[in-house]
């Protein structure tokens, strides 16, 4: 946190200083903003990082890096409330390894970014994550250890946090994770079509989850549906689609629900021979692709009440605008990513205190497109090209923002810590795309490179 400029957002200015590496200061560490660690954990779970050769359904091998020797590494499903344990063992990745929580709103000592909140776990190193399950919904993690290779190479599995009580009756509950590898398309561990008996009437929900750092796009046929979540949130009374193309920020989540026909219902990845087939029977086929209009969050469903909004007194107000300009990046030349007009490291912290409201104004004026990704918080998304949300209230933590787009977004800071805010097209991060939001008071003791070899990108 060295580097850059403090920018305040218009507010004032902190008598504590943010971000700060090395501690020995007066403010508060990462590293005691832990969750619980006395209570028993009502879920507990190990998970080994290794290398390993897998089997694709086709019977394709791949040289992967895995959670417990499988791609996508197990799935994880808790219960809202619960308390979650969960231990990482480095088995023999090089590098070293780290575990973020995508989209889940943890303690920051939990978020698992190498050098921000934690040192690398290196090779028979090991490291214990604990954390509150507050929310509900689908979410995944991931490596945040040379992200960009690491994820690619397999580090990923789905996480789901259920409602505290259980529903009754019977329901086909599917978390499925979109991952290439190196050209080879899957669908959890499927290069190909996959079938699942489903009777007829019974509940269905889909957790979409992109693993990719670009676009996915699905289509569902055979069935009208609804997208009934976004990145882990429930959507107000989300009406019927048909024929409609569900496109997935890099990072994001969509959960699509339907009542199982007696036909069979296919869910096909766009561009790609990969899919999923339900039917009665275990066979079927899926339909062929169609020019059908994608989906739009900014107006489905109907609003409701938000605990704030666009004509909300605001405590801060950033710009954060992605370009592109010739410079040098760790010593090297090119077309660089920028922020705010400036190259990695020479890019902005947002400061905040504890309880500020936060509007946020992200532009790109590239012709590429940025998953942006902000850790610890859900945004309450405002508007798109200055047209209001007038659907149901969007809260996401990917946001795709298309070459020419400005979103406007707002979010309470009632989550201390230091965190990411970067391109989740982990190449582009890679490559610089990537900034901090800092809360006033709170340091950190971890640092990028150095004897730990921390990488987060």
């Amino acid at each position: 946190m060295d580097y850059g400029s403090l920018d305040y957002g218009g507010g004032s200015t902190p008598s504590a200083p943010a971000g700060k590496h090395h501690g020995g200061g007066a403010g508060v560490s990462v590293a005691e903003l832990r969750g619980p660690r006395v209570e028993t954990p009502d879920a507990r779970f190990r998970l080994t990082a290794r290398k390993a050769t897998i089997r694709l359904a086709s019977g394709r091998s791949v040289d992967a890096l895995t959670f417990d020797g499988r791609v996508p590494g197990p799935e994880l499903r808790v219960r809202r409330g619960e308390l979650v344990e969960v231990t990482l063992v480095n088995a023999d990745v090089d590098a070293g390894v780290s575990v973020h929580w995508h989209g889940v709103d943890v303690p920051n000592a939990e978020d698992g970014v190498s050098g921000v909140t934690q040192d690398a776990v290196l090779p028979s190193g090991r490291y214990t994550y604990r954390f509150r399950a507050r929310q509900v919904g689908t979410f995944w993690y991931h490596s945040h250890q040379v992200a960009s290779r690491q994820v690619k190479r397999g580090l990923y599995g789905a996480f789901v946090i259920e409602p505290a009580q259980a529903s009754r009756g019977r329901s086909l509950d599917l978390a499925l994770v979109a991952h290439d590898f190196g050209g080879v398309q899957t669908l959890n561990a499927a290069d190909g079509v996959a079938h699942r008996v489903a009777a007829p009437g019974t509940p269905v929900r889909l957790r979409l989850i992109n693993s990719e750092s670009t676009q996915q796009r699905f289509s569902l046929s055979g069935t009208p549906f609804r997208v009934v979540a976004i990145d882990g949130t429930d959507l107000n009374r989300p009406p019927e689609l048909r024929d409609t193309t569900l496109k997935l920020a890099a990072g994001g989540r969509y959960d699509v629900a339907f009542a199982m026909p007696r036909t069979p219902v296919g869910l096909a990845l766009l561009g790609t021979r990969v899919g999923l087939v339900l039917s009665r029977d275990g066979r079927g086929g899926l339909a062929a692709p169609r020019a059908d209009p994608v989906f739009d969050p900014l107006g489905y469903g109907r609003p409701a009440q938000t605990p704030f909004s666009a004509s909300s007194r605001f405590d801060r107000r950033f710009t954060f605008e992605i370009g592109r300009k010739p410079g040098f990046l760790d010593g090297r030349p090119g077309s660089q990513w920028t922020i705010n007009g400036g190259i990695f490291p020479d890019v902005p912290v947002f400061v905040v205190r504890r309880g500020d409201l936060v509007r946020m104004t992200i532009t790109n004026t590239t012709d590429a497109v940025h998953p942006m990704h902000l850790h610890g918080h859900h945004v309450l998304v405002l508007s798109r090209n200055g047209e209001p949300v007038s659907g149901s209230p969007w809260w996401a933590d990917t946001l795709d923002v298309e070459p020419d787009e400005r979103y406007e977004v707002a979010f309470r800071a009632d989550n201390p810590g230091i965190w990411m805010n970067h391109c989740h097209n982990l190449r582009h991060a890679g490559e610089g795309l990537t900034m901090h939001l800092a809360y006033a008071g709170v340091e950190t003791p971890f640092q990028a490179g150095g004897r730990a070899g921390n990488r987060p990108e």
